[in-house]
């Protein structure tokens, strides 16, 4: 069950997810990133989790919070998670390297409005 006191924890979870993805996208081109087995592999576990942490927040607390796009982050979860074998490279950069990064200031927003 999910419970509505877990939803703080979880956005800890995305955020510090998104923080260590920064770090290991961080003065790195494209081709590092397909061409570095171990930093692939890092960032695509971290989106991951920030993609399990999501999943698991509350219907409610996904309703109140509209601007952040739900469905595609657990959508990206769900890929990794069960339909590896299809991953796009290119998608993975543009999401750790564009997207989570947009999502981390409201993360850490919500997460310190919750305090």
């Amino acid at each position: 069950m999910r419970e509505p006191a877990r939803d703080k924890g979880r956005l800890e979870n995305m955020a510090e997810a998104a923080a260590f993805v920064r770090q290991f996208t961080e003065g790195i081109e494209y081709t590092t990133f397909v061409e570095d087995p171990l930093r692939y592999f890092a960032i695509l576990k971290n989106v991951e989790i920030f993609g399990e942490a999501a999943y698991m927040l509350t219907p409610e607390f996904k309703q109140l919070h509209p601007e952040i796009p739900w469905e595609q982050i657990v959508g990206m979860r769900h890929v990794l998670v069960h339909d590896y074998s299809t991953v796009m490279p290119e998608i993975l950069w543009h999401t750790a390297t564009v997207e989570l990064p947009e999502l981390l200031p409201l993360l850490e927003w919500l997460i310190q409005s919750m305090e």
